[in-house]
């Protein structure tokens, strides 16, 4: 490849940078094509944009700064070929398929990366994908704002039937 194909190259790859929420490096030496292939389509699922990273293009990429000195500090200590999974949907949907996929996957060895331009080390990648879904979390909190008012309204039954009022109907029309 010539200067002005690398550079172009170079553009490309710090456009996506800039746009993934998560970008995720990796040494892959010694996994199979196939199983490279079945990880590109489980990250393809969650919007991550799977490439491969040359040295000398990383260079490229990091020389002018405009990444972050967290993007630069990475890409210039970065040795051999590294898979670099672009992430631009749910970052933990993302790192879970990724961390997984390490988990069962010796070759695969995840390295740092970066998380909105900031470093993310490897360890909290890995505690990253661990973390629950998206809709879980939501499920979680909103129980979290249900329990008050449900503590509320059991509070209200009780005093009402301490106080011998009126019999209240439950949900299923049966009066108590």
């Amino acid at each position: 490849m010539d200067r002005s194909g690398k550079e172009a190259l170079a553009t490309e790859l710090k456009d996506k940078f800039s746009k993934a929420k998560v970008t995720m490096f990796a040494d892959y030496k010694g996994l199979k094509a196939a199983e490279a292939d079945e990880l590109r389509r489980a990250l393809r699922a969650q919007q991550t944009e799977v490439k491969v990273l040359k040295n000398n293009i990383g260079r490229l990429i990091s020389k002018d700064g405009a990444l972050g000195e967290d993007a630069k500090k990475l890409l210039d200590v970065t040795v051999g070929p590294t898979m670099i999974a672009f992430s631009y949907g749910d970052p933990a949907a993302s790192a879970k398929v990724f961390s997984t996929f390490a988990k069962s996957h010796e070759a695969l060895k995840i390295k740092d990366s970066l998380l909105d331009g900031k470093l993310l080390p490897s360890a909290q990648l890995v505690e990253l994908g661990d973390l629950p879904s998206r809709e879980v979390l939501l499920a979680k909190l909103l129980s979290v704002f249900n329990g008050p008012a449900s503590a509320f309204v059991r509070l209200l039954d009780a005093v009402e039937k301490k106080k011998g009022g009126a019999p209240t109907e439950s949900a299923e029309g049966v009066q108590n």
